[in-house]
């Protein structure tokens, strides 16, 4: 049995990767989603297992300790990972994995699995990534200013990434992840020069 491929998808806060991920695994059968775990509050449209696999702090750290992440990240006083077990098994049945994490945990699949596929998805503007902050009634206005800050901080690690998408229009960006999955997406490359005069826009202060 041919062993199924890992993708890893990186982005800021409000850059609309969890609705392109639902969208990509939509359409994408042979994908399966690696839920992570999670330190922080359930928010009350979430569901245990299927967001995030909600675990106290002293959970977290056990499950750390005893090696069962593939990786594992502290983002916004919270700490996030990802079991190795289930992507382990996952791909020896022959399935696609999709990881949806942070710049840092990202930077950690690479060192321990080499032949992983990355993928950071920008927003069009700093202004459409404020507004979609905004839009999150979840989050307190101090919570969306802090997310804000630190997205320049995210957005300046594109480079490490095999491929970029730019989230302009939600339709074609899904069709950009497609291809990537389908390895037809060499014009996506992360390191195309096309990128750097918005990058330099999107982490003006």
């Amino acid at each position: 049995m041919t062993r199924g491929r890992l993708f890893v998808i990186s982005a800021p806060s409000g850059a609309g990767k969890t609705s392109l991920v639902r969208a990509l695994l939509a359409s994408e059968p042979r994908l399966r989603l690696s839920v992570s775990h999670t330190t922080r509050t359930m928010r009350p449209t979430e569901q245990q297992g299927r967001e995030y696999h909600f675990v106290s702090m002293p959970e977290f750290e056990q499950l750390r300790n005893a090696g069962e992440f593939l990786e594992h990240a502290r983002v916004f006083d919270n700490c996030y990972g990802t079991a190795r077990a289930f992507v382990e098994q996952q791909l020896q049945a022959g399935h696609d994995v999709l990881l949806e994490i942070d710049w840092q945990g990202a930077q950690q699949v690479r060192a321990r699995m080499a032949q992983s596929v990355s993928i950071f998805v920008l927003p069009p503007a700093r202004r459409a990534l404020a507004e979609r902050l905004a839009r999150r009634a979840t989050d307190t206005p101090q919570i969306i200013a802090r997310r804000l800050a630190d997205a320049a901080a995210d957005m300046s690690h594109y480079r490490e990434f095999d491929y970029v998408v730019v989230n302009d229009d939600f339709d074609r960006a899904v069709a950009d992840l497609r291809r990537i999955v389908a390895g037809e997406a060499q014009d996506l490359r992360g390191d195309r020069p096309q990128l750097a005069p918005l990058v330099a826009q999107l982490l003006e202060a």
